[in-house]
């Protein structure tokens, strides 16, 4: 068997993190079988889509690095990928079940609708359709005919028995056919509800595995009798987990933002992840986690290594929640892997969004300190702040002191420290370093330059957390960190006068 999967987001909203699990699954499948990833944009729902939101989708895919084989902008043999655009093919299929008898012509206006769900509300009654129109006699049917009343198609489902649903994660799932109502098809505008739409697409996209939330499988027996009217043989089923709220109590939902315990916001939207400073690589290993396990007790691995150990039958079929404290864990690892230039280029565009202009060389500089100090790219901007701040911290001469450099020791050695950097050549870490660390030397109690070079680094970046301060006297070149020398040395100058202000 081909292996040809899909995923059939609706245009309502953009890329919430469940659909990204979905997507991430069901791409890793068809990757491990060599077969083939279908995007499908599911748009019947006109008066919930929301405009951009199929590019907005598209754009999130893209950045997990999720591609697909077929589908909106790729193209492929089973198009178009865009359900609106499909709309005679599923009235053609629609006409097809009424002229074989398994589908009848609902006349029930809304308002008739709304009416008697009212009354069996009062009643506790059944909930759902109550079939009148299934039971029209020939004569009523076609008198409403003639009338020329609008009319939506729905299917007969059947009554007696049970349906039995074989899913690869959970097993068979068997559901008493009096629990299946008989859906709309097909709505009096002539557009198809989700559930034609489906089946019809994936029979005729040669769909041959589904994997969807567990959200669906109320869903599952009515498709299963759909395939069977039509006479089609039904892809295989795997519903996935749910996922819940890093809490763990409820569904992540959609539409709201969801709160840890200690009550605060997480993000839901693959685009809030982005913007928040996390990489691809991190969120897809997390998200291949929600429900799944690499094996060998092992937490961090890129996602090319997960698909040939990915196996639907190992996953669980337990709500998951989302351990977002695990997701920065997993950041933190990734930006560690990065080279120096990798992450210099990745933080970059973080800070020009918060309004630093930063230029690369200065950000390749300090990168490989910065690589052991992030969770996420975001946090860049607090420990490099020094590159564009020249108010710092509340830098005062008090804070310029160490008690192994004696009276006067530190100016005196600021001092020096600002002659050998003007001069500096080649003004390198290797040739700071080196200059620096004597000077320090020289001027402690203990001939050890540690408490010196810690006071410089604040002298310099003003920082009490900051890259070392050879790499930071790189970033900020040798004109302003002269700036910042002789800010220092004037404070303590002036902490010396004998005018009584020091």
């Amino acid at each position: 068997m081909t292996v040809r999967v899909r995923f059939a987001p609706s245009p309502t909203g953009y890329l919430h993190i469940g659909g990204a699990r979905t997507a991430l699954y069901n791409w890793m499948f068809a990757r491990k079988h060599g077969g083939q990833f279908i995007l499908r944009i599911e748009d019947t729902d006109q008066k919930r889509a929301v405009r951009g939101a199929d590019v907005a989708l598209m754009d999130a895919l893209r950045w997990m690095g999720i591609d697909w084989d077929e589908g909106p902008g790729v193209g492929g043999p089973h198009g178009p990928y865009v359900q609106s655009e499909r709309a005679n093919l599923y009235r053609q299929w629609a006409q097809w079940l009424l002229d074989h008898g398994h589908a009848y012509k609902c006349f029930c206006t809304a308002e008739e609708l709304k009416a008697r769900r009212a009354a069996q509300q009062a009643t506790r009654g059944d909930q759902g359709y109550d079939r009148r129109c299934r039971y029209l006699s020939p004569e009523e049917l076609a008198q409403r005919e003639r009338d020329g009343l609008p009319y939506a198609v729905r299917f007969k489902a059947p009554t007696e028995g049970a349906t039995v649903i074989p899913d690869v994660i959970r097993g068979d799932i068997t559901v008493p056919n009096a629990q299946i109502a008989d859906a709309v098809l097909l709505k009096s505008d002539g557009l198809p509800t989700y559930h034609l739409a489906n089946v019809v697409d994936d029979h005729f996209m040669a769909i041959s595995h589904i994997l969807r939330a567990d959200e669906w499988i109320s869903s599952a027996p009515l498709h299963i009798n759909l395939y069977d009217a039509f006479g089609w043989q039904h892809p295989v089923y795997a519903h996935l987990p749910l996922v819940l709220n890093p809490s763990g109590r409820g569904k992540l939902s959609k539409r709201a933002q969801a709160f840890d315990d200690g009550g605060r916001q997480v993000l839901v939207k693959v685009e809030e992840f982005r913007d928040a400073g996390y990489l691809p690589q991190a969120l897809n290993n997390f998200l291949a986690n929600v429900g799944w396990s690499f094996g060998d007790d092992r937490e961090k691995f890129p996602i090319e290594e997960a698909i040939p150990r990915f196996r639907l039958e190992d996953i669980n079929p337990a709500p998951t929640r989302l351990p977002y404290d695990k997701l920065d864990w997993l950041n933190g690892q990734w930006i560690q892997d990065m080279s120096p230039l990798e992450l210099a280029q990745a933080v970059k565009p973080f800070l020009e969004r918060q309004g630093y202009e930063v230029n690369a060389e200065a950000l390749l500089a300090v990168a490989s300190s910065l690589r052991v100090r992030l969770k996420k790219l975001t946090d860049a901007a607090d420990f490099l702040r020094f590159l564009w701040d020249d108010e710092g911290a509340a830098l005062t001469a008090d804070r310029l002191t160490h008690n192994k450099l004696p009276d006067d020791a530190v100016r005196r050695a600021l001092s020096a420290a600002r002659d050998f950097v003007a001069a500096a050549q080649p003004f390198d870490a290797e040739t700071l370093n080196a200059g620096l660390t004597a000077i320090g030397e020289a001027h402690t109690t203990n001939s050890k330059a540690g408490p010196f070079l810690g006071v410089l680094r604040l002298a310099v970046t003003q920082q009490d957390v900051s890259p070392p301060v050879f790499e930071s006297i790189i970033a900020l070149g040798r004109d302003h960190t002269l700036f910042r020398l002789d800010t220092a040395i004037s404070l303590l100058e002036q902490e010396t006068t004998p005018d009584g202000t020091g």
